[in-house]
């Protein structure tokens, strides 16, 4: 005799419910939308350490205590190449006030590997740091060079100049600083030729190259490095942290390490900004986020590229207080005011 059973229609609906449910959760966790989703990230103080080890160090230099906190901030990215989200992820992070969801291809060019992207951000990171040396060492008058660090394949420059090159003049004017080249160069009418004293391994002489416009700009094809032969040696240390958006901050606590004096009179000061070698604080990504991290690490203070004013105007956290920068020697002058207890003067973006 065969045993038979039959589901009750309540427990069969219970049972199909059920499965539907297990089915949503294996197929939200296993697919990957292309969405990148912004949240705040961690502000990182500059005059601190990480992992036991100075954020900023100096050798052969005498450096001088400091006090509070310059910050550096930082967005914290979840999906991408090599870092893909899940569909409950995408989902949860809908629903959150404090992150952006936006489109892969609008963060990342198309087919771009972890392994570039890495090595991208890290150059970023890199540049960033040279330039903050750069503006630093020329605030306390040590001598620059010009040194030609790579030089463009089939451009202009090619045969002519090599990496390793120093660059002392462009048509007869004495180069004191790395930025005064590209200056020069992009005064020269199209299809003049410029001449170029350089120092090859200690032997002097001058050279032409024909400049070339691309992208409305006038360049020669080399890329350069501000070079301080008599300059302390410093390493800046920033763990995963990649791209170009440090660089201000990284100057200011350089400077205060270089300098008697704490900068900022024990205040909690963040910001961002990249860093030329002219010592113009540009414009970033995700500042609100950055303004979230700097708020929710205690920070009262806010430095803001004058560019991103418009991004900024609306987002300011509550108890955040934004200072708008354009150049080096402004974000200078704001963290000695603002460490003064003087910076309700200094100018916002709003």
């Amino acid at each position: 005799m065969r045993a038979s059973w039959r589901l009750s229609k309540r427990t069969a609906r219970l049972v199909t419910v059920v499965l539907f449910v297990m089915v949503l959760v294996v197929v939200g966790a296993l697919v990957h939308p292309p969405f990148v989703v912004l949240r705040a990230g961690p502000a990182v103080n500059t005059l601190g350490d990480l992992d036991g080890t100075a954020i900023i160090s100096v050798e052969d230099a005498k450096t001088y205590p400091t006090q509070g906190a310059l910050d550096f901030t930082t967005v914290a990215q979840y999906g991408g190449p090599g870092f893909e989200i899940n569909g409950w992820f995408l989902l949860s992070s809908l629903f959150d006030p404090g992150s952006d969801v936006v489109p892969r291809d609008e963060v990342f060019p198309p087919n771009v590997t972890r392994e570039s992207l890495s090595r991208a951000t890290s150059a970023q990171m890199a540049s960033s740091h040279n330039s903050a040396e750069a503006v630093v060492f020329n605030k306390l008058g040590f001598e620059e060079v010009a040194r030609v660090a790579s030089v463009v394949p089939s451009g202009p420059a090619q045969g002519v100049l090599r990496e390793g090159d120093v660059i002392t003049s462009v048509d007869g004017q004495p180069i004191s600083r790395t930025a005064q080249v590209a200056e020069l160069v992009r005064q020269r009418p199209d299809g003049s030729p410029v001449k170029i004293g350089i120092d090859r391994g200690g032997s002097g002489s001058v050279v032409e190259v024909t400049p070339k416009k691309i992208q409305g700009r006038m360049l020669i094809g080399v890329g350069l490095e501000a070079r301080f032969p008599k300059a302390p040696k410093v390493q800046i240390r920033a763990g995963d942290v990649g791209g170009p958006s440090a660089g201000t901050m990284f100057a200011l606590g350089l400077y205060d390490k270089l300098t008697p004096g704490a900068l900022t009179g024990g205040q909690r000061i963040a910001g961002t900004g990249t860093m030329s070698l002219d010592g113009t604080v540009g414009p970033i990504g995700g500042i609100t986020h950055k303004m979230d991290g700097a708020r929710a690490a205690s920070a009262e203070w806010f430095l803001a590229p004058a560019k991103n004013c418009s991004e900024v105007v609306g987002n300011v956290p509550e108890g955040l207080r934004v200072v708008k920068v354009d150049t080096f020697d402004e974000a200078l002058r704001a963290v000695e005011s603002i460490g003064a207890g003087q910076g309700d003067s200094l100018p916002t973006c709003g």
